[in-house]
């Protein structure tokens, strides 16, 4: 019951930033360290001087929020409801997994201070715990893409990317409000260089509308007739390929995929990927939505080559046999699913490279459920596996991103669809 009352108390004050509450970063933490205890760890946690002279994560956050709120009284105060949520909780959580990261190492003589990989850690660590939380799932969304990409928009002039690369992130976040975390994210350190990055930041905003992205504009939008008179499933081929290889780069110009998808987009073989945690209902929604396809399980191979499904003995062996099964389904243009667990990026990668290989049409599916609800789903399962396995699990679990399949789903708790990838309605 005091639990009940507790979460009751943050889900009342986690509306409140929709309207127009602005609250300090100690009471951020205050409502949020018993689900996020990494932010209690942000006074203990130091960043580089050069880079950070304000000191450590906790006062660099508080000061990032208090640019945000100045920035939505004035420039950006036409961001409200949800948006405003989304901005607010992106710029308290946006160096969340900072504690996790942040080491000393040695530079031309001198010690320095660094977080590499905090922000996509960060994505990582905040997916099941923001579930718990009544946020829409939109707002969810967003945080998690403004804590992973924030520091994308630099690195994206300051590298000289093409359009294609802002499609990319456009397709994972929303540029707006990714700008607005940025600016106060820049504004709320002491630096040398802190003009200079807010000029890099202009230009990412000048870009980000030159390429059509600010305003989410549709980049299929000069082939929407020719779609239409396709069948539905060549029109689903054709569009997800599309926005993949525009995003991409392996094509510049949305038309170019209605011939470089001809020869396959009528028949082609549809690979399904997983990615959940143990307890997440991966079978049983698979089960309910493709009882045709040709089923690849790890576990059961597993089972098969060693009697136990924790066993990872014969590991390479297992893993050779269900490739050389899925391109006997890729080859014959069926339905498939990788059964997995799926948690490390390369895992999956090496699966949607091989459909890609076979021009088949991936799709992944993301089980995003609770941390406490995927303990209680997992203690229920006949195959259950240890909290030690779970912990190791939410560990080592590295988020997807859009970018790693043509298709990219999230199932929720009871199973139901909570997005879907595109780019005009995401």
């Amino acid at each position: 019951f005091k639990g009940g009352c507790v979460m009751k108390t943050v889900n009342a004050w986690l509306a409140r930033l929709a309207e127009d509450a602005t609250p300090s970063f100690d009471e951020c933490v205050a409502q949020l360290g018993a689900d996020l205890p990494l932010l209690l760890r942000f006074k203990d946690t130091p960043q580089d001087a050069e880079w950070h002279a304000e000191g450590d994560v906790h006062i660099h956050t508080s000061m990032v929020l208090n640019e945000l709120y100045q920035l939505l009284n004035t420039e950006a105060q036409p961001i409200q409801g949800t948006e405003r949520q989304a901005l607010i909780l992106g710029a308290c959580l946006h160096d969340i997994a900072k504690p996790l990261c942040t080491k000393s190492y040695e530079k031309e003589g001198r010690i320095r201070i660094g977080s590499s990989g905090h922000e996509d850690k960060g994505r990582s660590y905040l997916a099941p715990k923001l579930m718990k939380w009544q946020l829409d799932f939109k707002v969810v969304w967003s945080v998690l893409n403004l804590v992973g990409e924030h520091q994308m928009p630099r690195q994206l002039v300051l590298r000289q990317r093409n359009q294609a690369a802002f499609l990319s992130l456009a397709r994972q976040s929303n540029m707006q409000l990714l700008y607005w975390l940025e600016r106060a994210d820049i504004q709320g350190r002491f630096c040398v260089d802190r003009e200079l990055d807010l000029l890099v930041l202009d230009e990412f905003r000048e870009l980000c509308q030159y390429y059509g992205v600010w305003d989410r504009s549709d980049p299929l939008a000069n082939i929407r007739p020719a779609l239409a008179v396709l069948s539905s499933s060549a029109q689903e081929y054709v569009q997800t390929y599309a926005l993949a290889e525009l995003a991409s780069g392996k094509i510049t110009q949305a038309e170019e995929a209605l011939s470089t998808t001809f020869q396959h987009r009528e028949h082609y073989a549809h690979l399904v990927i997983t990615c959940g945690l143990s307890g997440s209902g991966k079978s049983t929604w698979l089960q309910t939505h493709y009882p045709d396809y040709e089923r690849i399980s790890l576990d059961e191979l597993r089972e098969q080559w060693n009697g136990d499904r924790a066993s990872q003995e014969h590991s390479g062996e297992i893993r050779q046999q269900a490739k050389e099964a899925l391109k006997a389904a890729l080859r014959v243009k069926h339905g498939v699913i990788w059964d997995a667990t799926n948690l490390r990026r390369d895992f999956r990668s090496m699966v949607a490279d091989l459909g890609r290989d076979y021009h088949a049409l991936v799709t992944l599916v993301v089980f995003l459920l609770p941390e406490t609800e995927l303990r209680k789903n997992n203690r229920a399962r006949e195959h259950f596996v240890p909290d030690a396995v779970l912990d190791r699990q939410l560990e080592s679990y590295q988020f997807p991103t859009v970018n790693e399949a043509h298709q990219f789903w999230v199932v929720g708790a009871k199973g139901e669809t909570l997005w879907r990838s595109g780019f005009t309605n995401d």
